[in-house]
């Protein structure tokens, strides 16, 4: 089960926060679209953050991500901050 995230600024990204999944994101089972173990995002696949909760059992956030073909939940190690756009 998913809650809010009691204190937003304890968590490492933000709402709005373009990201890069730091691995590849496989389904497993949670995305109904496609089969288990289905490759969903390839590593520095980019990102928005949509959504913020928390996990209720083991505490950690839980970061709804916008990666175009899927929104997905991810936890922070699956997330790295995506690069600095050149201005």
């Amino acid at each position: 089960m998913m809650i809010d995230l009691p204190d937003p600024d304890a968590a490492r990204f933000q709402w709005g926060q373009p990201v890069v999944a730091a691995t590849d994101l496989y389904n497993d089972g949670s995305f109904p679209d496609a089969p288990d173990d289905e490759l969903l995002v390839v590593e520095g696949g980019p990102g928005e953050i949509v959504q913020i909760g928390l996990h209720e059992e083991t505490r950690q956030p839980v970061y709804m991500v916008d990666f175009g073909v899927a929104v997905l939940g991810c936890l922070e190690a699956e997330l790295a901050p995506a690069p600095a756009r050149p201005s």
